[in-house]
């Protein structure tokens, strides 16, 4: 039987991302780790046929960190001897390409999951850069997230072409199609809607994901502004609202239009409720709360930027604008108020044609056979 480990910083990248893939591979013949810092529940959430490793691998630029990383994956990988090493997240895939490369892993799989250093400038763009060069160079395998990812990392000359691939139609983990399942958008949305006290009528703009300035978090308030339509709604965390324009950020929270949800737990009803996901980003890997918005039947208005672009297909599910610009931003969201119903099932369409968790499953599978020459 052949060992496989995926490696990644947090828990919430295992939680989040890779948990089906992880029951899936395990299923179907491989034996599968994990390892991540430690978090209450992982062991539980994988289940009793992968095996789970807490190992703390810093987050940001820790170089005592990361040498400590790097040590006890070291360890680990010399004890388990596994066949194939893959790794996600930037620390995380630096810390596990070094170790694996060191203990000599025959498959090293990068997972690339997007360049962090492009929302950086200066000398902290140059070391990251720096880092992900290292980690591409020692990885015999890179798998991106998105064609357009893909493009923009050969262009950056981090791997030559050869190197590099996408699996299936690309994204981190794909869609539970049984979660997001848009025959039950109209119950959803009824139920969501009554407890926001908001009329079934009503248009609703919806941002999920962690409310931060890279996520273009200002120029939606900003564009909100210029619209004079509906309700606006942000579900996602809210600790990183100190990178917001204290102003905008205020004046928001005394608009009755405006809501904060903080986190859920059934963002899919969410999906269902509103009319329009806004996703403006500067940076993405990918863009996963499209297709998921997608999948419950609502269109999508993204920032033209590798990732998103992939998530989408303008005019068709979505709507494209250029990042920063908020003028661009307030038309298209102007003109999603006009046309985001008759987008609906095309949306449905795309995502389970394109990102299905199950066949998406079938394929990583089919990858890791033919990395491992079975």
């Amino acid at each position: 039987m052949k060992k496989i480990c995926y490696v990644a910083t947090i828990g919430l990248s295992i939680r989040s991302f890779f948990v089906p893939q992880l029951k899936y591979l395990a299923e179907n013949g491989y034996d599968v780790t994990v390892i991540c810092s430690y978090e209450d529940g992982i062991q539980a959430l994988v289940g009793n046929k992968v095996r789970y490793y807490p190992i703390e691998i810093p987050r940001g630029v820790s170089f005592f960190g990361m040498i400590k990383a790097i040590n006890k994956l070291k360890k680990i990988f010399t004890e388990e001897q596994f066949d194939l090493v893959q790794y996600s997240t930037p620390n995380a895939g630096l810390c596990a390409a070094i170790a694996s490369k060191r203990c000599r892993v025959p498959v090293r799989n990068y997972h690339l999951m997007g360049l962090r250093y492009l929302g950086d400038a200066g000398m902290k763009r140059n070391l990251l850069k720096m880092f992900e060069k290292i980690t591409c160079r020692l990885s015999t395998d890179i798998e991106c997230v998105s064609r357009s990812n893909l493009d923009m990392a050969i262009k950056e000359k981090l791997f030559p072409v050869e190197k590099g691939t996408i699996v299936f139609h690309g994204s981190t983990g794909g869609i539970d199609i049984q979660r997001f399942n848009a025959d039950l958008r109209e119950m959803y949305r009824s139920q969501i809607r009554r407890d926001l006290g908001i009329d079934a009528d009503e248009f609703i703009y919806g941002f999920v994901g962690r409310v931060t300035r890279d996520k273009g978090i200002n120029e939606i308030l900003m564009a909100y502004d210029k619209v004079h339509k509906g309700k606006l709604i942000f579900v996602g965390f809210l600790d990183e609202v100190d990178t917001l324009d204290d102003a905008l950020y205020e004046a928001s929270r005394h608009n009755e239009n405006i809501i904060y949800t903080g986190p859920v737990n059934d963002v899919e009803k969410y999906y269902a409720a509103i009319d329009c996901l806004l996703l403006p980003s500067y940076r993405e890997g990918f863009g996963n709360v499209v297709i998921e918005a997608a999948a419950m039947g609502t269109p999508a208005i993204v920032s033209h930027i590798p990732g998103p672009i992939d998530a989408s297909v303008e005019g068709v599910t979505a709507l494209w604008v250029e990042p920063k610009d908020v003028d661009d931003l307030a038309e298209a969201m102007k003109s999603m108020a006009e046309c985001a119903k008759d987008m609906q099932k095309e949306c449905i369409e795309f995502a389970r044609d394109n990102f299905d968790q199950e066949k998406l499953n079938r394929e990583i599978l089919r990858r890791k056979n033919e990395l491992l020459g079975i």
